[in-house]
């Protein structure tokens, strides 16, 4: 258990989802003090009851209960208060995009709002959310400045160093992966150095300007949705030609300037279909960043024209699609693909079914789609079936029960080919059909 007189400095992590969460719980098994801040009444009550209310993280129960044992970590809906008490301020509230593809401000605007109030002179405050180039600075701090009436860089002091972790690994991620670290001046870069060090013990990569963390992040993104792009539009040619994709990266990728990622049935998630808007807002409109947009989210129109091929007409034909979150093990539909694959399905007057271990059936049900249980009768009826997450669950499925079905879209290569067409059953997938047309 931690020293209560051993704690270094009063932090305030701003905004307790997966990764705020997680952050404040390291921190305050760090030797810091940690108020977290939200907006959810129910997160707050949760944590001040030394409860995680993150699921599937590995390690994030023990370590929040580690830290109210410790009298660490605690939770509150006031932030201003909480940023009066505490000598940094973490920020790490949802940026997103409307369905115009314009950057989404509300959530974190309100947040800078309370943390100007509760500021006071030298405090230090860090963004980590990926936020589009200059916002830190010109967005964020403006603000700051002109609400505390504080002098940026001389009476507080401003730095960025992206969140670059993954769900599901966390906590494992910010031992592994350095923290860039960037800030207005050099005393607020020193300090978010000096903080870091301490807090979380990893590799540092100091950069020259906030601008120059801000656009590393989300050119990180960028890279992964074109690359993943690339992997879509080479399986949909290995199709054409007859040549396996899955063979094609194994062999390719065993030399070392060769990453193809997978292809697959879309790209979902609150990063990479989300922050590669951050520069095409601000004017990167041609060449392969927008184009790889298209591409992704173009995938799910190919999937389910694969299974018209097979079907025919989807008009008033049962189509159960495996996985609402955007990928495995996750309980996230942000900008999942299954969200395209209902669109385009009830555009053709298919009657959508949708399982998800992870989700109830009244949490799928607000999607206009029926929730099917794999223990149903009703499977039998099922026409089609797609698969868009391959969560732990359907690693054992028995296709035996959809004896009606004529089709299985694998959207993320996945599945047990052979035995689903043992079963007398078509087995598509994205880039590893059998050869149907050479040119």
């Amino acid at each position: 258990m931690i020293n209560q007189e051993e704690t270094l400095a009063n932090v305030t992590v701003v905004g307790l989802g997966k990764i705020g969460l997680t952050l404040a719980a390291v921190f305050a098994n760090n030797h810091f003090n940690v108020y977290g801040s939200d907006i959810n009444e129910d997160v707050v009550a949760t944590i001040n009851q030394g409860k995680s209310h993150i699921t599937n993280e590995p390690g994030l129960d023990q370590l929040v209960a580690a830290a109210y044992n410790s009298k660490t970590l605690s939770a509150t809906t006031e932030t201003a208060e909480a940023v009066a008490k505490s000598n940094i301020v973490i920020v790490i509230v949802p940026v997103l995009i409307d369905n115009q593809y314009n950057v989404d401000y509300q959530f974190i605007d309100a947040a800078v709002k309370e943390i100007a109030r509760g500021m006071k002179e030298d405090t230090l405050v860090i963004f980590e959310t990926t936020i589009p180039p200059g916002d830190t600075q010109y967005r964020f701090g403006k603000k700051l400045q002109e609400l505390s009436g504080l002098r940026l860089g001389e009476e507080f002091y401003l730095a960025y160093s992206p969140e670059r972790v993954y769900s599901n690994r966390i906590i494992e991620d910010l031992k592994k992966y350095p923290k860039i670290v960037g800030g207005i001046n050099e005393k607020s870069r020193e300090l978010a150095v000096d903080f870091y060090k301490k807090a979380l013990n990893c590799k540092l990569i100091e950069v020259s300007s906030l601008e120059t963390a801000e656009f590393s992040k989300v050119a990180e993104c960028v890279y992964r949705d074109v690359n993943i792009a690339l992997a879509n539009e080479l399986a949909k040619f290995t199709e054409k030609i007859g040549v396996n994709m899955s063979e094609v990266r194994k062999a390719s990728n065993s030399q070392p300037y060769s990453y193809l990622h997978e292809p697959g049935i879309g790209v979902g998630g609150h990063c990479i279909p989300i922050y590669p808007y951050f520069f095409i807002n601000k004017g990167l409109t041609k060449g392969i960043t927008p184009m790889a947009r298209k591409i992704n989210d173009s995938m799910a129109d190919y999937a389910i024209n694969k299974v018209e091929e097979e079907v025919g007409s989807l008009k008033d034909k049962n189509v159960l699609i495996l996985g609402l979150a955007y990928r495995e093990n996750v309980k996230e539909p942000t900008k999942s693909t299954t969200l395209l694959l209902i669109d385009r399905l009830i555009k053709l007057r298919a009657n959508v079914f949708v399982n998800d271990p992870l989700f109830t059936n009244s949490e799928i049900k607000q999607y206009d789609v029926s929730p099917l249980s794999l223990q149903s009768e009703f499977t039998s009826k099922m026409d089609a079936v797609i698969l868009q997450a391959f969560h732990k669950a359907y690693a054992s499925l028995d296709f035996k029960k959809f004896i009606s079905c004529r089709i299985i879209l694998d959207g993320r290569n996945k599945l047990n080919k052979n035995e689903i067409q043992r079963l007398g059953i078509t087995y598509r997938s994205i880039g590893n059909d059998d050869i149907k047309e050479r040119l």
